[in-house]
């Protein structure tokens, strides 16, 4: 017999749906599969420390989020960390639960930390007292809901459309008799009573549950974190609704559902109430790292210092500025660029290469030929201001074609017409399959005519918007006669995360869009003549060419949108160039992917049955913002982000200030998906790629039903036998004068907490050499990287 709804005093429901809120923004966001972006799984904790985290996370998660001590105890043995990385990692902390020398911290090296188990749910309980599996009976049920509810059109059919989450839930869960058939007698009716909000419905069982105000936050958050990628889409449209300055409702309407089942199972087994008060008793005590967490975090930092050490003994220092180059070439910041940008860099003296981020400054939303959807080519922090379109003359054919492409697609998943599609087309698909499995599928569709911005700009707004992309790629001065703006993007076959290989910054895109319109824009003559008024004169023969780097292939697609013979030679001596740097690029990379050789490397790109067709950012570890020849000549392994920037010619350090507020935030949500997916698979990682089924457009399961898996697939992080990707939080190394860095963080609290919590690490360069590190509190240690 369910209770009966009990009144709640107004100072306790405020307090109690506050908690509701703070939980909700605990749980990172995940983008669907058609735009994954990377994403900072401890993006809810960045106002806390490392230590702090890991408790925080070991109590409502059941996840270490630091390695084991025998990785650190490996690269202590090897060398990689020193006697002088622990030191001043233990000098460095700030607990008082920190080890007392490096002597006793040494000594804690000799056994691993204890595992973390999450604090138990009702359900959890309710399992091990009827030898039930309930947490898994509510995965399936509520994922078989959820994954209709969310559909973003792969389903033939959804349940309930047009109602919120919490509302269409209870419709479904008042029919569904899974939880009856599986003992939970009167669930339905249960459902059917409930109250009408998400609010009223959570206060109640928070009720019911006997949930004190101070255990109700983490008791949330663990109820949420139970929900795996559900929770973390719906953080999602929460995230989307309030960049177009709205609200939504949905992670609420989650913990609803999810707290309904709780105050469920606590009626239906009534000899959980002294466990489960416990429990609660547990959610109350203050959260507080436990020494050996202190000791973890301290390891973590050591090896973060280890790899600063190495980092600054690589930078190479200024040099002279030399003749005109004969070719720039501006890639993305993305780790990828920086093997091939070294390649290319080799073939002459006279090749000089940019970084910039792949959307190349333009905040673009974008509509592909033969679709009226528009697509964000643009960082997850910002909102488009410009639409652009691929459409041309006969648009009406190519949409036509994109239609009968989505019927033919429906006709093959129908439910009547699924069966007779495999019977008649089984054969035609097994030679597809063997052709793809070696190699053999065609060449790549042609790209879409060159886009263009849709309602034009004015000559006074073409002339501003290059204006101000120039100065934020440091790129006002000493043009070549062809300057090459490569986006990047990656040929891969069945993979449901292909769109988290292709550019962050362009929202899961390609950067060929972003590439093409600011080719275009810059070659416009109302753009030259505009520019002189900006302070930048381009030269009359100089051109800029986009292109697209293929990551997985390392082949370079260059688009010659205008006609250009004066520059004929120009292309084909740069062509010659990048197809050289490919064969290098691809051996470099050929030797980290199992079983690669640098002649298979494109075959593996086509390979549906390839697991690890590229590494995408595995390894990523720094951020380097200054001039190229602080970097030239330095293998960074592919490690690192690298950004060009000249704070000579940044008089006002807007451009230092857009750097520190975008690409560095974008480029530490990818090395800390990589860092959650690699420390904290079960809770951040993707899972295992073998067992994958899309849901909904939105992301993966794990065979065929529960939960969402959010994060990284286990293959992009691990070869199999050891890790692919060494989970450090980024290094970010910034030439400017420290008192402008300062001034920055000062301004923007929400950056500054990143470095004060320790989730990045800040190095001021002088001369193209490590001159400070940052120290919480906006100050600044003399001392060195190491």
């Amino acid at each position: 017999m369910f209770l009966k709804h009990t009144q709640i005093a107004p100072d306790r429901a405020s307090s109690l749906l506050t908690s509701a809120e703070a939980a909700a923004r605990a749980i990172p966001p995940a983008f669907p599969l058609d735009a994954t972006v990377a994403v900072n799984p401890f993006l809810g904790q960045a106002g806390e420390d490392l230590a702090t985290a890991s408790a925080r996370l070991a109590r409502v998660a059941g996840v270490r989020v630091t390695r084991a001590r025998t990785d650190y105890r490996a690269q202590i043995t090897d060398g990689a960390i020193t006697d002088d990385d622990l030191a001043a990692a233990l000098f460095a902390s700030a607990s008082p639960l920190k080890p007392t020398d490096l002597a006793l911290l040494k000594a804690k090296l000799a056994a691993d930390s204890p595992a973390p188990q999450a604090l138990p749910t009702v359900a959890d309980l309710a399992a091990e007292a009827t030898g039930t599996d309930w947490p898994a009976v509510i995965a399936r049920s509520f994922g078989l809901w959820a994954a209709g509810h969310f559909d973003r059109g792969q389903a033939l059919w959804t349940p309930a459309p047009g109602l919120g989450a919490f509302a269409a839930w209870r419709a479904w869960a008042t029919h569904d008799l899974t939880p009856e058939i599986a003992g939970l007698g009167g669930f339905c009716a249960h459902v059917a009573a409930a109250p009408d909000t998400s609010e009223r419905a959570i206060l109640r069982a928070a009720e019911r549950l006997g949930l004190s105000e101070s255990a109700a936050e983490t008791a949330f958050h663990r109820l949420l974190m139970d929900l795996g990628g559900w929770a973390q889409h719906a953080r999602w449209l929460l995230w989307q609704a309030e960049l177009a300055g709205e609200s939504d409702g949905t992670i609420t309407d989650l913990l609803a559902i999810r707290m309904i089942w709780e105050e469920a199972l606590l009626a239906h087994v009534p000899d959980l109430s002294e466990a489960w008060q416990e429990v609660v008793a547990q959610h109350e005590a203050p959260l507080a790292p436990s020494p050996d967490q202190v000791v973890d975090t301290i390891l973590q930092d050591a090896a973060e210092r280890a790899h600063q050490r190495g980092l600054a003994t690589a930078l190479t220092g200024p040099k002279p500025a030399g003749a005109r180059p004969a070719v720039q070439a501006a890639f993305c910041i993305d780790v990828r660029s920086e093997v091939f940008r070294r390649a290319v860099e080799a073939q002459a003296g006279g090749i000089e290469t940019i970084g910039f981020a792949g959307f190349f400054g333009l905040p673009v939303a974008h509509r592909p030929r033969g679709t009226d959807m528009a697509q964000a080519h643009l960082p997850a922090l910002l909102t488009p201001a410009i639409t652009s379109c691929s459409h041309a003359e006969g648009e009406e054919e190519a949409r036509i074609s994109a239609r009968a492409i989505r019927a033919w697609g429906r006709f093959r998943q129908a439910a009547v017409s699924s069966f007779a599609f495999v019977e008649a087309a089984g054969p035609a698909y097994g030679w597809k399959l063997l052709r793809d499995a070696l190699g053999l599928a065609g060449a790549r569709p042609a790209p879409d005519p060159a886009p263009r911005i849709e309602g034009g700009l004015s000559a006074a707004q073409k002339a501003e918007t290059a204006a101000r992309v120039l100065r934020a790629m440091s790129l006002t001065t000493g043009h070549a006669r062809l300057v090459l703006l490569l986006g990047h993007g990656a040929q891969m076959a069945n993979n449901p995360h292909e769109s988290a290989y292709n550019c962050g910054a362009c929202a899961g895109q390609t950067g060929e869009v972003s590439a093409r319109l600011l080719a275009g824009l810059l070659n416009d003559p109302e753009t030259r003549a505009g520019l002189a008024a900006q302070g930048i004169d381009l030269g009359g023969d100089v051109l800029f060419v986009a292109g697209l780097h293929d990551t997985t292939t390392d082949a370079i697609t260059l688009y010659e949108d205008i006609p250009a013979p004066d520059h004929a030679g120009d292309i084909a001596q740069a062509r010659a160039w990048l197809d050289a740097a490919g064969h290098i690029a691809r051996a470099e990379r050929a030797a980290r992917l199992p079983g690669a050789s640098p002649e298979s490397v494109a075959a593996r790109a086509r390979d549906w049955a390839e697991l690890r067709p590229e590494w995408g950012l595995a390894g990523c570890a720094a951020f380097v913002a200054a001039p190229r020849a602080v970097t030239a000549g330095a293998d960074l392994q592919g490690r690192a982000f690298l950004h060009s920037y000249d704070w000579r010619e940044d008089a006002d350090f807007a451009t230092l200030e857009l750097i520190l507020t975008a690409p560095v935030v974008v480029a530490s949500w990818i090395s800390l998906q990589y860092y959650g997916s690699t420390v904290a698979p079960a809770a951040f990682g993707g899972g295992n790629k073998l067992i994958h089924n899309v849901v909904g457009g939105i992301g993966v399961v794990q065979g065929n039903g529960g939960i969402l898996r959010p994060g990284l697939p286990w293959q992009t992080v691990h070869d199999g036998e050891a890790l692919a990707h060494e989970p450090l939080r980024l290094t970010v190394m910034i030439e400017a004068p420290r008192e402008a860095i300062t001034d920055v963080l000062a301004r923007h609290n929400g950056l500054r907490t990143l470095f004060d919590n320790g989730w990045l690490h800040l190095f001021a360069l002088e001369e193209g050499r490590v001159a400070a590190r940052y120290l919480p509190g906006l100050d600044w240690s003399q001392a060195k990287a190491a």
